[in-house]
């Protein structure tokens, strides 16, 4: 990161050629990523023993909890630091979805899009999908086929493996392009200092206090070193990469390296890119009533409750790919009857700083779904202990 830096400060044009290294890193990532969640699901579910907990449920539900949670944080931010935009136009093409009951239309059939279509196009909803079913049946093949399967996630994770090993010259190239570009570089941020540190500070006090909250009423003990952990390891190459779908392999590796049960990550990290979308919720929430506010719109406590609601929603809708969340825009400005003309400028100055906000929600997205299997993972261990614990008192 460091050198990314300077040398965009020293020689932009050399930080444009070695961008090049972050380009091919990133579709490396996006490349192995699909194939991947398709196999480690189908593979887990297929060696499933009888019996083995994977502990799917609770780390859903604090999925959906956290998403709620971190909508009703950027309404929080929003109502204390008020934003407002100077709003233009675009000439993007853009096509937004109409309504809350359209994202959720699109959901449905992704969740049975043709399986080869869902590896060329990325659809993680339809991946794991297939892969669950996949699983299910192969869990009654015979043990030669079961190993078979296993074998195959054990290649495919090597290679996943291999590229990350190139991770810091990925990111090294991902920085100095970033930064030396002037049209995207830091210095185009300047006219929207105030709502980037409404954006910002939200998804701050998501990652470093709701999310440490969680765990500890979870786990009882001090969150703050997983948190850290996720942050630097997860959140860093995400905050890159921009795109939790291109992260799924680095969450992996990070689960692993944490020791949790493959059982149950090789599940929740692909689930989570889906679902888990904190940073997509405040950038959808802070951005809306930011428009509310330029346009002179009243919001009330009610009001404000429905918009995280249908901002929750929106976010779990959002493409796992740089800037998916901006498009859910228009269907939580449509509640405030907000024109669809003026809710695309407001995606466009969402694109406009996209470079650092998507960056930010990126990172808090892809952290956040290790943070909550570990907190699970470990919370499950503790139980364990308590009653082998409990077991050997009796005895």
């Amino acid at each position: 990161m460091l050198a990314g830096i300077i040398l965009a400060l020293v020689s932009p044009n050399a930080a444009q050629a070695v961008g090049l290294l972050g380009n091919l890193f990133v579709s490396a990532l996006k490349s192995v990523a699909p194939i991947l969640v398709f196999i480690l699901v189908a593979s887990s579910i297929a060696n499933h023993k009888q019996g083995q907990k994977t502990n799917m449920r609770p780390i859903v539900v604090l999925y959906l909890i956290g998403t709620f949670a971190a909508a009703l944080i950027a309404v929080l931010g929003s109502f204390l630091f008020p934003s407002k935009l100077l709003l233009a136009t675009t000439n993007a093409s853009l096509s937004p979805p109409g309504s809350v009951i359209e994202v959720l239309h699109a959901v449905l059939f992704k969740m049975v899009d043709n399986p080869i279509r869902a590896l060329i196009e990325a659809n993680y909803i339809g991946l794991l999908v297939w892969g669950i079913a996949l699983g299910v049946a192969l869990r009654h093949a015979s043990d030669t086929t079961k190993t078979v399967v296993s074998d195959l996630s054990y290649g495919i994770t090597f290679i996943v493996r291999l590229v990350i090993r190139f991770a810091p010259i990925g990111i090294f190239g991902l920085v100095a392009a970033t930064l030396s570009d002037p049209e995207t570089g830091f210095s185009a941020f300047r006219g929207y200092a105030h709502l980037l540190m409404v954006l910002i500070g939200c998804m701050a006090v998501v990652a470093l206090v709701l999310n440490p909250l969680i765990v500890f009423i979870i786990t009882r003990q001090n969150p703050y070193p997983l948190v850290f952990t996720c942050l630097r390891d997860s959140g860093i190459p995400a905050f890159f990469t921009r795109s939790s779908a291109a992260n799924i392999p680095v969450n992996m590796t990070l689960c692993k390296k944490l020791k949790l049960k493959e059982e149950t990550y090789s599940v929740a990290v692909p689930l989570g890119t889906a679902i888990n979308m904190a940073g997509a919720a405040v950038t959808i929430t802070v951005l809306t009533l930011a428009a509310v506010y330029t346009l002179n719109i009243a919001v009330d406590i009610p009001t404000a409750l429905l918009l995280s609601v249908i901002a929750s929603i929106c976010a779990c809708g959002a493409s796992g790919v740089a800037g998916g969340s901006l498009l859910l825009i228009p269907v939580a400005c449509s509640m405030f009857g907000i024109p669809n003309e003026i809710a695309m400028q407001v995606v466009a100055v969402g694109f406009i700083i996209g470079v650092l906000q998507d960056s930010v929600e990126t990172a808090i997205n892809s952290s956040t779904d290790v943070v909550f299997i570990a907190a699970v993972c470990k919370a499950e261990e503790q139980k364990e202990a308590a009653m082998a614990t409990s077991a050997v008192k009796e005895s």
